[in-house]
């Protein structure tokens, strides 16, 4: 399908995620917007129930059947918020493809490397045989796996936590996907391995016009490595704003506080500030704005209602009533 230039990639409109525990139905997501343009890179950042995850994973329709999906999530023009799992199954892996947390749990431990890369090759490429095997090698190999021919062989547990990963990576790149949805790829390893993933993430981006998404709890690793960051909190985006933007003009208090949280790498040491309080569970969202219990610049009408988001200046906007009165 013919796509414009300034056309969105993908077009997340309105994304509400609902979650039946039997007991009560509990939203996680309320009311996501976000647009992706091809190449871009974008970071997703937030502390842990912030529903960043949530959100891809509602919009490949991997959650479960207690979830209820509404809104819109448009890809090459169709909705696949609702679509058919034929649909979705064409979609998935081949065009949208997604790197989970932890790569140990995510590769099946009683096969090969090599058999699950030929398999996510047979299925998103038609490649099997000699030529599945062919692909297979040259995939470990681009992602930096050394005698890979040889490690095609390994089961997961012969190999460390950064050449598991490096598979999960291979076996994203199997189906040449549009976008690549990076879920905390690097939480569990060491510093040396995490710089050596994000360098290799963003070599395959240059090399093949790939867009990335970056899912992050650290502000750091977002800055060095995606455009344009979106800052979500209890399932709202709260500020989205290109990355210089996010670190010279915050606009709302929370990506504030995510930032004063961060170590100064040069100048005088100083005592870190963190955010006082966690995210509020989904079942006890506070009125009005949900990080107004947090924020140590409530305001009375905070709690009136959740603040709409404003455009504080081209490409930057914020759900804050401070931001509201910046714009007026």
């Amino acid at each position: 399908m013919f796509r414009s230039a300034d056309q969105p990639l993908i077009d997340i409109r309105g994304l509400t995620v609902d979650f039946d525990t039997g007991q009560r139905v509990v939203r996680a997501l309320h009311g996501v917007d976000l647009a992706i343009t091809s190449g871009e890179s974008v970071g997703l950042v937030g502390e842990s129930g912030s529903g960043k995850s949530v959100t891809w994973l509602a919009a490949l329709g991997l959650l479960g059947g207690q979830a209820r999906i509404r809104g819109e999530v448009r890809f090459d023009g169709r909705n696949l918020v609702g679509a058919p799992a034929r649909d979705l199954e064409a979609v998935r892996g081949a065009r949208i493809a997604m790197i989970f947390q932890d790569p140990a749990s995510s590769l099946n431990p009683v096969y090969r490397i090599g058999r699950q890369l030929c398999e996510a090759l047979a299925l998103h490429r038609g490649l099997t045989g000699t030529a599945a095997q062919a692909e297979a090698t040259r995939l470990l190999d681009r992602v930096g796996i050394a005698d890979a021919q040889h490690r095609l062989r390994d089961y997961p547990h012969e190999l460390s936590g950064g050449m598991n990963q490096r598979v999960m990576i291979a076996m994203a790149l199997a189906g040449q996907p549009e976008i690549l949805v990076a879920d905390e790829p690097t939480t569990a390893l060491d510093a040396t391995i995490q710089a050596q993933i994000l360098e290799l993430l963003q070599e395959i981006r240059r090399d093949s016009a790939m867009t990335l998404v970056l899912i992050s709890h650290d502000l750091g690793v977002v800055a060095e490595n995606t455009d344009r960051v979106c800052v979500m909190y209890a399932g709202r985006i709260v500020e989205d704003a290109p990355i210089d933007a996010i670190f010279d003009r915050p606009a709302h208090p929370y990506t504030s506080g995510l930032l004063a949280a961060l170590p100064e790498l040069e100048g005088p040491r100083r005592r870190l500030v963190a955010i006082p309080g966690v995210v509020p569970e989904p079942w006890n969202l506070p009125r009005g704005c949900s990080f107004a219990p947090r924020c140590p610049r409530v305001e009375t009408a905070c709690e009136a209602g959740m603040p709409p988001s404003f455009q504080v200046e081209e490409g930057h906007r914020a759900a804050c009533l401070r931001a509201g009165s910046l714009v007026a």
